[in-house]
């Protein structure tokens, strides 16, 4: 069965099941489509060749698109598809299954909430990213482009309620302690996972064509210079700006479409800046940020403080 058809078999599966549990209440209701969910996504990771975890609006798309171009150029497919799991695996064996996973669902369905036994033994590309960009990232998402009800099953702010930046960011259910969270749950467990990459979002900025080489040589499907610069190139904010706005990607859905072509931040690729957090804050909302971050994420990967002062650690 080719993978496009797998993926819309199971999401109706699932829409089906909830409509039939319409009588129940609405919390139980979330809990059950979190399972479902988590059982979906407990059976990609079984089957991956490699997952790459992040949370969300950590520069996940950004490799995505790297990573299919890549693959495109080396094993002369065409342009049009991201590289969802298995579907370029579908067109040549020689192209790994890859598992994107923001881990939102997976716990839900294992019950495995304080470890990532889950992992244990797959092959993890772990992404992460200053937290305080990360949370500005997602204000914007979920103020332009995150649909009710995935707010309302991830414990966002109601799609009605009018949330500053800065509040935004501030709380913890959505904001940056739950960020930190993540990170320092990941933080703990890194020396158990047998087959980790940690990838920093600032050293792909930085250095892109050696840091997804080394993702490339991670996932054992190494390529030449001459592919990986096509690569970096092909997914250049720039370039990847012009093919949100053409839909170039329009058979993966709304993950690189803009809700409103006239708003800039209600595109999936914003900014990509570096700490660009900064310009969303006055001094003493900095200053309270930063406190944040230096009071409770952990050092595990490198972040001196909520500023882009990186340890020249290896990843």
């Amino acid at each position: 069965m080719r993978p496009a058809l797998q993926s819309i078999i199971k999401k109706v599966t699932r829409c089906l099941v909830l409509w039939t549990l319409f009588f129940l209440p609405k919390q139980k209701k979330i809990e059950i489509e979190r399972w479902l969910r988590g059982r979906e996504q407990y059976q990609k990771l079984r089957k991956a060749d490699c997952v790459i975890v992040s949370f969300g609006k950590s520069g996940r798309t950004w490799v995505r698109v790297m990573l299919s171009r890549f693959y495109q150029v080396k094993h002369g497919l065409s342009a049009r598809h991201l590289i969802g799991f298995d579907n370029l695996h579908y067109k040549n064996r020689a192209i790994p299954k890859i598992f994107f996973t923001h881990d939102n669902y997976l716990k839900d369905y294992t019950g495995h909430d304080d470890s990532k036994v889950d992992y244990y033994d797959r092959k993890v590309v772990l992404l992460v990213r200053n937290p305080a960009d990360v949370a500005v990232s997602q204000f914007h998402q979920w103020k332009h482009r995150m649909k009710p009800h995935k707010k309302e099953l991830n414990k966002y702010p109601d799609h009605s309620e009018d949330v500053s930046i800065f509040d935004f960011v501030i709380q913890p259910d959505a904001g940056l302690p739950k960020v930190i969270d993540f990170m320092n749950g990941w933080a703990d467990e890194l020396g158990r996972i047998t087959s980790l990459l940690i990838v920093r979002y600032e050293d792909l900025r930085t250095q892109p064509e050696a840091t997804l080489s080394r993702i490339l040589e991670f996932m054992e499907t190494p390529g030449t210079a001459e592919q990986v610069h096509e690569a970096v190139e092909f997914s250049s904010v720039e370039n990847m700006r012009k093919m949100e706005e053409k839909k170039t990607f329009w058979l993966s859905g709304g993950r690189m479409v803009p809700k409103d072509r006239n708003n800039p931040e209600s595109y999936k690729v914003r900014r990509a800046k570096v700490g660009g957090y900064r310009d969303y804050f006055n001094a003493e909302e900095i200053a309270k940020v930063d406190e944040v971050i230096r009071q409770r994420l952990s050092q595990a990967f490198g972040y001196m403080d909520s500023g882009q002062k990186i340890r020249a650690t290896g990843a």
